[in-house]
């Protein structure tokens, strides 16, 4: 299992037309450039281009999900295994477009950890948060849907989301990490983030769809 030093930045591809194919590659490669300058950044394009992304670049590429099938006939599903042979080093679990239950979610953590692969869990509140983090992911991301894809950092609209989901995961379970997420895209988010207590951010659009992703990738660790 590889190892994530704070602060760390994921970067979900969701389903963007601007990082498919190999464009995702392209994508993943102008991390990699970014991260050379001593910043750990995850990729997490679709599922069919996990392999491609993974061949060809050093980074951490991790799923935009996981189920907790095992092996067996389980069509259609996503296995943790599966992943873990096609370069995968870790999944997003629960992300705001694509929920589980509880269950479902508690599957998928153990599967992807029986596989060793790094979880993060995605949460929209405290109170899920602290139930999650029972759960022991390796991280949290809170993510309060309504401000996704918004453009206005949750570090900004709502901070007190931030540093009660920091302090009730610490409370529940000591060794889960967590990221904020929702409208992050300048290093002035990065940077309130982590102010916050948070060890690092998810985001997508705000560099996904950029009109320089280099450039925008660059601003998002100018102050770190």
């Amino acid at each position: 299992m590889v190892k994530l030093e704070s602060p760390v930045i994921v970067l979900n591809f969701k389903t963007y037309s601007q990082a498919v194919g190999e464009k995702a590659v392209e994508m993943a490669k102008i991390c990699e450039e970014v991260a050379a300058q001593g910043i750990d950044i995850v990729v997490a394009p679709q599922i069919p281009d996990i392999y491609r992304v993974a061949s060809r670049v050093n980074i951490p590429v991790f799923s935009q999900h996981v189920d907790g099938a095992g092996a067996g006939s389980f069509t259609g599903h996503i296995t943790a295994e599966a992943l873990r042979g096609s370069g995968s080093a870790g999944s997003i679990i629960n992300h705001s477009e694509r929920r589980l239950n509880i269950a479902d979610i508690d599957a998928a953590v153990q599967k992807a950890h029986e596989s060793e692969l790094i979880t993060i869990l995605c949460t929209n509140n405290v109170n899920t948060t602290a139930a999650c983090a029972a759960l022991s992911p390796d991280f949290v991301a809170i993510e309060p849907p309504q401000l996704i894809g918004s453009g206005i950092p949750v570090s900004k609209a709502d901070p007190g989301i931030v540093t009660d989901s920091v302090k009730a995961v610490k409370q529940i379970s000591p060794g889960v990490r967590v990221l904020c997420g929702a409208g992050i895209s300048k290093g002035e988010d990065l940077k309130a983030a982590i102010e916050l207590g948070s060890e690092g951010v998810l985001l997508a659009s705000g560099i996904i769809k950029a009109k320089d992703p280099r450039a925008a990738m660059q601003d998002l660790i100018k102050l770190i």
